[in-house]
């Protein structure tokens, strides 16, 4: 028996993993310049969509449990980008703001996206392909959260 299907080359899953970890490897110059991670930054482009959002949210949106979340919240609160409330209706919840410093960073990062993009663009891969992509992944995130949330 060969076994072909449990060939690293065959898998699914890997290119996948390799190119996000490539992905998050070419934001690094970009986000270094801000004094940012990759989580960090995450973290900021959810609270610049959308500022006092409960922490659960937050670990919603980034598929992030609170175990990983946390720590990072408290870092990010330490380098003053953002702050915790508890709830007045409720002290389990906590909510995360952002900060003046946490608000100005955002017109530094508004290049970032481009730059990326411009990182991925060669003569083999369009715009057309890297949007493509993106929307199947999208479509199977969908697909596993759905799943995943019915079981």
């Amino acid at each position: 028996m060969d076994n072909q299907q449990l060939k690293l080359n065959n898998q699914i899953c890997f290119p996948i993993y390799s190119v996000s970890r490539l992905i998050t490897k070419a934001y690094k110059p970009f986000l270094e310049e801000m004094g940012l991670t990759y989580p960090q930054y995450l973290v900021l482009l959810v609270l610049w969509e959308n500022d006092n959002i409960a922490m659960n949210k937050i670990g919603e949106k980034l598929l992030l449990n609170t175990n990983t979340l946390s720590p990072l919240i408290k870092r990010m609160e330490k380098m003053d980008l953002l702050q915790r409330k508890r709830s007045n209706k409720d002290e389990r919840s906590v909510f995360i703001q952002l900060t003046e410093k946490g608000k100005k960073l955002k017109n530094t990062a508004i290049p970032i996206p481009e730059k990326l993009l411009n990182t991925l663009l060669t003569e083999d891969v369009t715009l057309t392909e890297i949007m493509l992509l993106k929307d199947t992944l999208n479509k199977w995130s969908d697909i596993l959260l759905d799943r995943q949330n019915d079981k």
